[in-house]
Formats: structure tokens, sequence, C-alpha cells
């Protein structure tokens, strides 16, 4: 009795999404009331929100879910959190992507996309999913430095995303999409792992590539660390020749 008890549970929870979301791709999110979707879902009102307490829960489920935190906190030894990461959305970006609906997909993204109140209901559940992995970062790391990866690395996991979708939305197929978004995965993570620096050259660095770095033998300018001293020798060199001429 108890799995089909479970089973009944999960088939109105499906059937109240799916209903929900019929509503707000027809309508807009803001333009659907919660007690709408309960009469269109055969629901009592309460029954609807013993499932989702929220409407925004309603149109947001799976947004924020992915476990960053637990990726990095699980990663083998010897391994970063950086590369952790990067393999795990490198393998996603590989996949089939078998039994996606992309037009329903997309229908849901411009629900968001079109929406505020959904917007920011998205950014507040981005930012837990951050918090949650600087926590964990933090215990090699320290609070500040891991406050910082995270921010780092969730911005690029979400521009990531949202790349992804509009492509959907613009009307690139699913494997068009797909292949691009692999792409992306090693550009995001090469800036995250080597910085802006060998960007700012028109330069990529290869996959694994260290940074470059500066070779003050080369340098057209001043270093890092006699710069100043230089520069500042030859302006007093400049201003006595000067003085003696007069």
């Amino acid at each position: 009795m108890a799995g089909l008890r479970e089973r009944k549970k999960e088939q109105t929870r499906q059937r109240l999404a799916a209903t929900a979301w019929r509503l707000f791709a027809e309508r807009g999110f803001e333009a659907v009331t919660v007690s709408e979707i309960a009469e269109a879902a055969e629901v009592a009102k309460a029954t609807l929100f013993s499932y989702f307490p929220t409407k925004e829960s309603l149109a947001l489920q799976g947004v924020g879910d992915e476990d960053l935190a637990g990726i990095v906190a699980g990663r083998p030894a010897g391994t970063s959190p950086l590369d952790a990461l990067r393999t795990h959305y490198r393998d996603f970006a590989a996949g089939p992507m078998t039994g996606i609906d992309t037009e329903i997909l997309v229908s849901r993204v411009r629900v968001i996309f079109d929406s505020p109140a959904l917007s920011s209901a998205a950014d507040a559940l981005l930012y837990q999913q951050r918090q949650k992995l600087a926590e964990v970062l933090a215990a090699e790391h320290g609070e500040t430095a891991a406050a910082l990866m995270a921010a780092q690395i969730s911005a690029s996991l979400v521009t990531l995303q949202e790349t992804f979708f509009r492509r959907l939305a613009a009307g690139a197929s699913l494997e068009d999409a797909r292949r691009r978004l692999a792409e992306d995965v090693e550009l995001a993570f090469g800036l995250l792992a080597h910085g802006l620096d060998p960007f700012a050259s028109g330069r990529r660095p290869a996959r694994d590539e260290p940074a470059p770095a500066e070779d003050p033998t080369t340098t057209d300018g001043p270093t890092a660390t006699d710069g100043p001293r230089t520069a500042g020798h030859h302006d007093r060199t400049d201003r006595n020749k000067h003085r003696n001429e007069q």
C-alpha cells in the first residue's frame, strides 16, 4: 500500500506541475493564480500547497538543484575542486541529452526569462547553491578565498546554462546547442583556471595549459618590481639635465 500511495502522490505532483506550466506558457507567470492551477488540476488549493509551498516553486523545479558542493566534497583524492567540476560539466555536455523535449524546455525557459518574479526567485536559489559550495571550499581555502572562488565558479556556470537555453530559444537544434555547450565549457573553465591575462592577448590556453608567465627579459616596459624606481630615476635625470642646460 505504501508503494501505491507514493505513486499516487507522484502522479498528483506531476499533474500539478504540468498544469501550472501549461497555464504559465499560455498566459505568463504573473497572470496565473494558484487557485486557477488547483482548479485546472482538479485538486483543492490546500492540496496544491502540500506539494508546492509557493507558486514560484511550481515553476522552478530543478533550478539550483545541481549539487556543486557535493561534487567538490566527493571528488577523488588529488583532484582539485575546479578539475572535479570541469569533469562533471564535460561529461554532461558530451552526453546524448536524450528524453529532452526541446519545445517544452524552450517554453519553460521563456516563462522564467520573461518574469521578473521568477528570475528573482531563481537568483535566490542559485545564491543558496553558491553558499553551499563556498562552505565546502572554506575548509581548504579559508572563508574569503572560498567565497570568491564560489562566486566566480557559480557565475560562470550560470552563464553557461543561460547561453545554452537562449540558443535553444533562438531556434538552435538540441545537438548544435549541446556541441557549442561543450566548447563553452572548455572556455569557461579555461578562464577560471588561468585567469583573464592569456585571453587579453587574443590567445586561448590549451585545455590544461598553465597561464604563461611574464618574461622580464622580453618586457618592453619596466618590471613590476623595479618599474617605479626606474621610472623615478629617469625622471630625476631628465630634470637635472634640463636645469644644467639652462
